[in-house]
């Protein structure tokens, strides 16, 4: 797959996994936490994105990693605030650039929350993402065979 998102709690492993998929496929690995993308200037937001995937295709085969997407996927209740616009516009752009994959790509996108229920189900579509993978907290057994 070329966009999976991972979503469970904090401490779950999400952000090993995508640095372990980094280090074993030997792609290089640029992360993005969904915080920076919220910009206190208009475009900024917009501009980071675009910059990450030329970086990344630039520098491919490459792994781009968003973590706490929940920063600004959520769902969208209409307001006219500035602030939460440049939100929206900034989620556009990110959902523009993953529809935009190719085929034949040597990038891969992989994005992670804690929060899957304040998502926005337009992002959640399959279009948008390959592969949706939870990370449940361990049980006792699992956390057992961990250690």
């Amino acid at each position: 797959p070329k966009r999976v998102f991972m979503y469970g709690p904090p401490g779950t492993g999400k952000t090993l996994l995508a640095q372990a998929c980094a280090v074993q496929t030997k792609a290089t690995f640029l992360k993005l936490a969904g915080s920076q993308l919220v910009q206190m200037f208009i475009g900024d937001g917009v501009k980071l994105v675009c910059d990450a995937f030329a970086l990344a295709k630039e520098k491919a085969p490459s792994i781009i990693f968003i973590d706490e997407l929940d920063a600004i996927g959520t769902k969208r209740f209409g307001s006219e605030k500035a602030g939460d616009q440049e939100i929206q516009r900034t989620m556009l752009q990110l959902l523009n650039q993953l529809d935009g994959f190719q085929p034949n790509t040597q990038v891969k996108v992989i994005a992670a929350t804690n929060r899957v229920d304040i998502f926005d189900p337009a992002f959640l579509c399959s279009g948008h993402l390959d592969r949706k993978i939870e990370f449940p907290m361990p049980n006792e057994e699992a956390r057992a065979r961990i250690m």
